[in-house]
C-alpha cells in the first residue's frame, strides 16, 4: 500500500511540473517541448513566431495555447476552453481559425438538421455537466454554436446502466 501511495504522489508531482500554465515567460520553445512532449497542434503566430497547442482531450477540459516569438521564446500561455473564449466564435469563421481559437475539439460528429454540419464539441471546466458545440458546415465555416448536456455525464451518473 505504501508503494502505491508513493507512486501516486510521484505521478502527481511530475504531472504538476509539466503543466503548461506553470511555464515562465521567456522559456525557449525547445525546452518547453522537451518538458511537455509533442504538441497536439502547431501553427504560425504573428511576427514570425509559433503557437503550440496542448489539448487534454477527448475527456480533458483544458487546452493551452502557448505563444512563442520569432526567437522561439514563450510570450504567453492561455487556457482557451472558457465561456469567455467561446463567446469569440462567430458565424462565418472558417475551421482553421476555429482550431486556432479553441484548439482541437473533444469530439466531432455529423448532424443533418437544421442544416448538414459537423459538430465540434468541447468539454470544459463548469459546475454543471455541459459542453460547448460549434456547427461547421460542409463549406468549412461556422454556422451556429450552442451549449448542451455532455453525453459523458449520462455514463458517469449511471443513468445509462439500468439497475
Amino acid at each position: 500500500m505504501r508503494i502505491h501511495l508513493t507512486l501516486l504522489a510521484l505521478t502527481l508531482w511530475l504531472s504538476a511540473c509539466a503543466h503548461p500554465g506553470r511555464l515562465p515567460v521567456g522559456e525557449p520553445q525547445a525546452r518547453v517541448v522537451a518538458r511537455l512532449g509533442a504538441p497536439t497542434g502547431e501553427w504560425p503566430a504573428d511576427g514570425g513566431g509559433r503557437v503550440l497547442e496542448y489539448a487534454t482531450g477527448p475527456f480533458g477540459k483544458q487546452t493551452h495555447l502557448l505563444d512563442f516569438d520569432a526567437e522561439g521564446r514563450l510570450r504567453s500561455v492561455e487556457q482557451v476552453l472558457t465561456e469567455a473564449r467561446f463567446a469569440g466564435v462567430r458565424v462565418g469563421m472558417d475551421q482553421a481559425a476555429l482550431r486556432q481559437w479553441l484548439g482541437r475539439a473533444s469530439e466531432q460528429f455529423r448532424v443533418a438538421r437544421p442544416v448538414p454540419q459537423t459538430v465540434w464539441a468541447y468539454r470544459y471546466e463548469v459546475t454543471h455537466c455541459q459542453w460547448f458545440m460549434v456547427g461547421v458546415g460542409d463549406d468549412g465555416r461556422v454556422v451556429d454554436t450552442a451549449y448542451g448536456p455532455d453525453p459523458l455525464c449520462e455514463v458517469l451518473d449511471g443513468s445509462m446502466f439500468p439497475s
